[in-house]
């Protein structure tokens, strides 16, 4: 099988080496120095603040969303999120559940955020601003400068979820005022699902501090008191974590977050490229590096991401909801090459060829 989702990607062999060992104990100074280096690094790629903080979370990318939501928020606040897809909603619920006031700009699907959406939304008493900055369901990215502006007029608490989008596409967090940057192991950093990665400036860490939460596991205050020393309050996923560390230094090695990004934009773009005579239509005004999501014409996409896996030994990302018929998507991330386009693009010309995508 080769692999053109978005989570869990094809990993590169520096992680799929420390895959086949056993799993150290973990309480020592030298995993200590790994989750420090860890940090250091992240933050780096990052682009954050010296004084920022990383927590590590044993969890998908929702717990982080979730901690974020009950740690970072409050009572207090009133906040503004975009919702233009499945993650975005996921942010709608969480406000909802956790009893965080909150509106939201509904974006039509594909469609891209614009400054005229947030003009009735000036000087309204919002205090901060949550955006999943790629929309993945869609494959939207919206334009992080459109939003910085708007945050930085009115003063508001900016919360990115980068979690399909860090490391595709350029992100940075100190330039643009975010104080919260989430992201997963599952995603450009290709390594298995189970680690999510929060970034907290020093305005969040100094909000966590000061906000009750009730709650034992998703306790970002624990998670930051324990990180001091490279350590995590309950036994995480090691053997993820050493992963991760083994991707982010072999990426340092090979030149950076610039030279990973450019890699995914050249494999994004060969394949954007190539797909003209095809009966598809892209779906997004404005895309992320990561996917190229895909709009079938007069049948199922469902359906061609079974024969895909099925008869070509190919995934590719399908959807779910009332998107599962009308749209799949095609990951660039991980450890994928301009030749594996050609294998898809190969056996999606002879699904064109057999009748089967029309």
């Amino acid at each position: 099988m080769i692999n053109f989702t978005v989570g869990p990607v094809q990993s590169p062999p520096e992680v799929l080496a420390l895959g086949q060992q056993h799993v150290p104990y973990f309480r020592t100074p030298e995993f200590s120095r790994v989750m420090l280096e860890n940090e250091n690094l992240i933050k780096t790629f990052a682009k954050a603040p010296t004084d920022a903080r990383v927590v590590f979370l044993t969890g998908s990318g929702t717990a982080s969303m979730e901690s974020v939501v009950m740690n970072v928020l409050g009572a207090e606040d009133k906040v503004l999120l975009i919702n233009g897809g499945s993650f975005g909603q996921r942010f709608h619920e969480l406000c909802e559940l956790h009893g965080i006031a909150f509106e939201e700009i509904r974006l039509p699907t594909g469609k891209a955020l614009t400054a005229e959406h947030l003009t009735p939304y000036e000087n309204r008493g919002f205090t901060a601003f949550l955006v999943n900055i790629h929309e993945t369901s869609t494959g939207v990215r919206y334009n992080p400068d459109v939003i910085q502006d708007f945050c930085r007029r009115n003063g508001l608490l900016l919360v990115v979820d980068a979690i399909s989008s860090f490391l595709a596409d350029e992100f940075r967090m100190e330039d643009w005022g975010v104080d919260v940057m989430i992201t997963g192991s599952q995603k450009a950093l290709a390594c298995p699902p189970g680690i999510s990665v929060i970034v907290l400036s020093a305005v969040a860490v100094e909000r966590i501090e000061k906000h009750p939460t009730k709650s034992m596991y998703l306790d970002l205050k624990s998670a930051l008191k324990n990180g001091e020393r490279g350590q995590t309050p309950f036994t995480p996923a090691v053997g993820t974590l050493l992963q991760i560390n083994a991707r982010l230094k072999a990426m340092e090695a090979q030149g950076g977050v610039e030279t990973e990004t450019a890699k995914i934009a050249a494999i994004a773009q060969d394949f954007r490229s190539r797909i003209a005579s095809l009966p598809l239509d892209i779906a997004s005004e404005a895309m992320s590096n990561a996917v190229t999501p895909l709009m079938t014409r007069n049948c199922s996409a469902y359906d061609i991401f079974t024969v895909l896996k099925d008869e070509y030994g190919i995934w590719v990302c399908p959807n779910g909801g009332e998107l599962s018929e009308r749209i799949f998507r095609v990951g660039h991330i991980g450890a994928l090459t301009c030749e594996d386009n050609t294998r898809l693009i190969d056996a999606l010309q002879d699904l064109a060829d057999r009748g089967i995508l029309k």
